[in-house]
């Protein structure tokens, strides 16, 4: 083997040897960010259920109520009642006096 060859096999093993260490390198980003997105998901999951159905007032668990087709949160502590997104919207998109009848229930008038 005359020194030509030898230095293309070197040349060829430091081209293949940046190849595999750039794989690398994108295997090992990918692999980062995929753990990063689990451990933020299961971070986020953890936050919901400390949070989820608590009154944010007192702290104490909310039971869901059905009122005339609104979904009402009640606080079985303080009695604080809560609205999900778009409910109390509906509730005002009805007429003056299905509201008065939904709020009465609602404070137990």
């Amino acid at each position: 083997m005359d020194e030509n060859d030898s230095r293309r096999e070197d040349q060829w093993f430091r081209e293949n040897e940046k190849v595999l260490l750039e794989n690398a390198r994108i295997a090992r980003e990918k692999r980062e960010r995929e753990r990063a997105a689990l451990e933020a998901e299961a971070d986020r999951d953890a936050r919901q259920q400390q949070h989820f159905m608590k009154c944010p007032k007192c702290g104490h668990d909310l039971a869901e109520e059905e009122l005339e087709g609104v979904s009402v949160d009640r606080c079985s502590f303080c009695e604080g009642v809560f609205f999900d997104a778009g409910e109390l919207e509906s509730l005002f998109a009805r007429r003056d006096e299905d509201r008065k009848s939904f709020f009465r229930k609602l404070i137990k008038i």
